[in-house]
């Protein structure tokens, strides 16, 4: 399917969180004092970021997780607004606090993050799958909502819909959300805690024998790698740019590969469509506002410099 020929619809479920962002000359010891050459702040969370890349690269997106209730709020629904995302199924809740991540970038672009979310916020309860499935083709969501959002996924899958996870915390091998999916792409971190093993294809086929979902895992600048037909392991390197900023890299992986995946775009496709799509973001300082837009990624993966690494 061709973009062209239908604008599809994202929903996107997790939780959004306040970047406080400080670029600085290298991350700090501890008990010592560093100054930032420059602060920002800007909207952020995995399935926030992965939002606004869907929405650049073409799709209609809708929005859907917990936030506490806050006069902060109003620049987490402005930026969405500004990116033509819907943000209907954001649910505010009385008493608590919207999460914030202080941020580190040092000049490699790597970066160091602590974060806050209120655990209460997982109590949240979402609409009826009924409501929120209503013209859906695809679903994004992060692992650590599997709490509220199993049931979502579980009825999605049972209708055809692709359900992506994005794995990047630890899980049990007995997560409900494990078969309530079509996708599932692991941070190599989470996927070694959760299959309890350090190398990347043995994780991948301990998970394969408790999920029934595709697998793969991302490993930064060494690419991606996931199990194919039969099992068998295949990997895709990284494109070669210049970093200056890898803050929501990962997101727009994630968002990329989704809509690529709701377009029937096979996996080495959608794979090679997501790895351009987080490489261009790493070359732009802004976390996820630094996604690109359709036509730089299709311009990216058609010229000559668009060679991989060996």
């Amino acid at each position: 399917m061709k973009q062209s020929d239908k604008q599809l619809r994202i929903l996107c479920i997790g939780i959004p969180v306040r970047d406080l962002i400080y670029r600085i000359e290298e991350v700090p010891a501890r008990g010592s004092k560093v100054s930032a050459s420059s602060f920002s702040e800007i909207t952020g969370g995995n399935a926030l970021n992965a939002a606004i890349t869907i929405s650049r690269l073409g799709g209609r997106v809708t929005l859907c997780g917990p936030l506490g209730r806050e006069a902060s709020n109003a620049s987490i629904y402005d930026a969405m607004a500004n990116e033509g995302i819907d943000t209907s199924g954001l649910i505010e809740m009385d008493g608590l606090i919207t999460p914030i991540s202080n941020v580190m970038i040092d000049p490699s672009g790597e970066r160091t993050i602590v974060t806050f979310r209120d655990p209460k916020l997982w109590g949240v309860k979402l609409p009826k799958p009924d409501t929120l499935l209503q013209n859906i083709d695809a679903i994004l969501t992060e692992s650590r909502c599997a709490e509220f959002v199993t049931d979502v996924c579980a009825e999605a899958t049972r209708r055809g819909i692709p359900v992506v996870i994005d794995a990047d915390r630890v899980m049990s091998q007995r997560e409900g959300i494990l078969n309530a999916s079509s996708h599932i792409i692991f941070s190599e971190e989470a996927l070694h805690a959760t299959a309890g093993l350090k190398d990347d294809i043995g994780a991948l086929r301990k998970m394969a024998s408790v999920s029934p979902a595709f697998l793969g895992v991302t490993t930064g600048a060494r690419g991606v790698t996931w199990l194919g037909h039969g099992g068998q392991p295949q990997h895709m390197p990284a494109f070669p740019v210049h970093t200056v900023d890898t803050l929501g890299a990962g997101d727009a992986f994630h968002g990329a590969f989704t809509l690529a995946i709701a377009e029937g775009q096979p996996i080495e496709q959608a794979m090679r469509f997501a790895s351009a799509t987080a490489a261009l973001k790493c070359t732009r300082f802004g976390g996820a506002f630094a996604s690109p837009q359709r036509i730089e990624v299709d311009t990216f993966l058609g010229s000559t410099a668009a060679a991989l690494t060996s």
